[in-house]
């Protein structure tokens, strides 16, 4: 199954939604040039919504963490939304669930970005 990424905006902030499986090779590559170029005209907030995200390696794990980390070190950040119980056990178990910021939905996600932006 091929990865998909698509952008739409909610409330003012740029939603990624992606679509198939998050495995090492071309989809990371894709998913990592796709929110870089999100981030840089959206003012660097963005969140990711994972609903539709049927699977997730390691090197889907290690783009996730990097695409969050470069988001905060240019003053940015990355939400996650809506993860299956498959990606949000693999998230729990990284213990990356909480240091990520995952929410159960896209609302929250949001809400908690324009919380931080002092936006809402």
């Amino acid at each position: 199954m091929d990865l998909k990424v698509s952008k739409r905006v909610t409330e003012g902030v740029p939603v990624v939604d992606i679509d198939g499986r998050l495995v090492f090779g071309e989809e990371t590559k894709i998913l990592r040039n796709f929110v870089k170029d999100v981030l840089e005209v959206s003012g660097q907030a963005v969140v990711l919504n994972l609903s539709q995200l049927a699977y997730v390696d390691s090197g889907g794990i290690g783009t996730l963490v990097g695409l969050y980390t470069s988001a905060k070190a240019a003053g940015g950040d990355i939400k996650l939304a809506c993860p299956n119980a498959r990606v949000q056990h693999v998230l729990e178990i990284t213990r990356l669930f909480n240091i990520l910021g995952v929410f159960q939905s896209e609302e929250k996600a949001i809400a908690e970005l324009r919380r931080r932006s002092g936006a809402a």
